[in-house]
């Protein structure tokens, strides 16, 4: 068995456009010369150079009208080589025919070559196949879509579990199991598999393991079938193994909603959790205060983590959350950074957004392991209790900012320090007089060009704005405040009255 990381979770990429269906199109004339019919075109490429390869990606269709073709036998050599899906040669007007040698080539290395005849212009060619592939990509984003409104409609059946293990195995065609930690089937639904395919999908899924920040996903082949398996983020070890004749672009996709699904239907004590956060909300929205239905959950300590980043599809945000094992996210791409989590109840209910990048507010036990996630920047607060929250909420979005500013996966907030030795309300009393004059945007870049030491490039990564508009409010800063900037004790002070 070959055994490789599964792709990441994404948008389908746009399939390939089967060459038959090219030479199907009356229109362009094409005629096959030499080579098989069924290669399989990912983009096209036109070149007159004498030798392509370096130029060429693999998957291409290679048009040429053979300007520089002094060695047939040597030019199908390199285009083989790199990969090329197939050739178009175009008579006229350096050839009246496809050179016999050039035919006789691309038979002998099985390189198909087309004909491409004197009233159809290469931009044609390549008009159509780009159509082709447009075609292919609506009809398999059409294909996920569904496969996601019958997963979602089975999770919501009596028995989830099983339904969704179906419903997957009828979408892809195949067999789907649900395999506990030591390998053994606890719930299986589709084709039956060899036995030898079922070993290898234990073996794929012993790849996996529950070493932290491990791969999460992996496939192979064997016995002809594309295997792969999906760890769960539910926190029992699960793994979800996948087998199928064949892979369609939009196959791994379809299995990572059903990795979301299942991770958050066999998530432990989530009947009990779900209740406790149910009854928060709705003492939230019955009139209660934040404070009252933070008073409902357990009271922790917590952990509050910012996130920004994903692959852009919808389910990202979910997820993360399942490989964290928590249930408790919030996504809202539009939300500023420093909103602070008041409305807690809310936390329970994510809010599924299409946007890239996701930005994601999790809540998790302080208890629980954190560890970078690939494709995420991570900011965490230090443990807080259940009504400390929207402060630790503030802590997680700084440290946010601070890993996307210094491209880091993950930064936790630094508790403690000499603002530990003064009395709080004197603090905030001095930090409210100090700062009055700077509004909220104000306030927000100052506390960013700060903690990045004074950089103008990396405030802008994290704030998302112009370097210019970082030196224009920084300078705007110090106007108002009267103070000069460039003091390292006034930096500190404001340091203190900031944080």
């Amino acid at each position: 068995m070959t055994t490789r990381p599964a792709p990441p979770a994404s948008t389908p990429p746009a399939p390939p456009v089967p060459l038959a269906a090219l030479l199907a199109r009356r229109d362009l004339g094409l005629r096959l010369l030499a080579g098989p019919g069924d290669a399989s075109l990912h983009w096209v490429h036109t070149s007159e150079m004498a030798d392509p390869y370096p130029y060429l990606l693999g998957g291409e269709l290679l048009m040429t009208a053979g300007v520089q073709l002094a060695d047939p036998a040597r030019y199908v050599e390199r285009v083989v080589e790199a990969g090329a899906a197939a050739l178009a040669f175009g008579v006229t007007p350096v050839y009246d025919t496809v050179p016999a040698a050039l035919v006789e080539a691309c038979g002998r290395r099985g390189l198909p070559l087309l004909e491409v005849p004197p009233r159809t212009p290469f931009t044609a060619v390549a008009r159509a196949v780009w159509r082709l592939m447009a075609e292919a990509r609506l009809h398999e984003l059409r294909r996920v879509t569904e496969a996601q409104r019958s997963l979602a409609t089975a999770a919501a059946r009596p028995a989830p579990v099983p339904a969704v293990l179906g419903a997957l195995a009828a979408r892809l065609g195949g067999r789907a199991v649900l395999l506990a930690p030591d390998g053994t089937e606890s719930a299986a639904a589709g084709r039956e598999v060899p036995p030898e395919a079922s070993r290898a999908l234990r073996e794929l899924a012993g790849v996996l393991g529950p070493r932290p920040g491990g791969p999460t996903s992996a496939s192979g082949e064997d016995g002809g079938l594309r295997l792969a398996a999906y760890a769960l983020g539910g926190g029992d070890g699960l793994t979800l193994g996948v087998a199928t004749e064949r892979r369609d672009p939009g196959d791994h996709t379809i299995a990572g909603v059903a990795v979301v699904l299942l991770s958050l239907l066999t998530a432990p004590h989530r009947g009990a959790d779900a209740a406790v956060r149910d009854g928060a909300l709705v003492r939230l929205l019955l009139g209660a205060s934040p404070a009252e239905a933070a008073a409902a959950l357990d009271p922790g300590p917590w952990t509050v983590v910012h996130a920004r980043g994903g692959d852009g599809t919808p389910f990202a945000a979910a997820d993360l959350a399942a490989s964290l094992g928590t249930a408790l996210v919030e996504t809202d791409a539009t939300a500023p950074p420093g909103k602070t989590l008041e409305r807690l109840g809310e936390a329970g209910a994510a809010r599924v957004s299409g946007a890239a990048p996701a930005s994601v507010r999790l809540l998790l036990p302080a208890s629980s392991p954190l560890t970078a996630r690939s494709g995420w920047f991570l900011g965490a607060s230090a443990p807080a209790g259940a009504g400390d929250l929207p402060a630790a909420d503030r802590q997680a979005a700084r440290a946010l900012r601070r890993a996307e500013a210094t491209r880091s996966a993950l930064v936790r907030h630094r508790p403690g320090g000499l603002a530990s030795l003064v009395d709080p309300d004197e603090a905030a009393a001095h930090a409210r007089t100090l700062l009055a004059p700077l509004n909220e945007p104000l306030r927000e870049t100052l506390r960013a060009w700060l903690s990045l030491h004074g950089s103008w490039d990396r405030t802008a990564v994290a704030l998302h704005v112009h370097r210019n508009t970082v030196r224009q409010r920084v300078t705007r800063c110090a106007a108002l405040l009267d103070r000069d900037l460039d003091d390292p004790d006034v930096r500190m002070e404001l340091w203190f009255a900031l944080g």
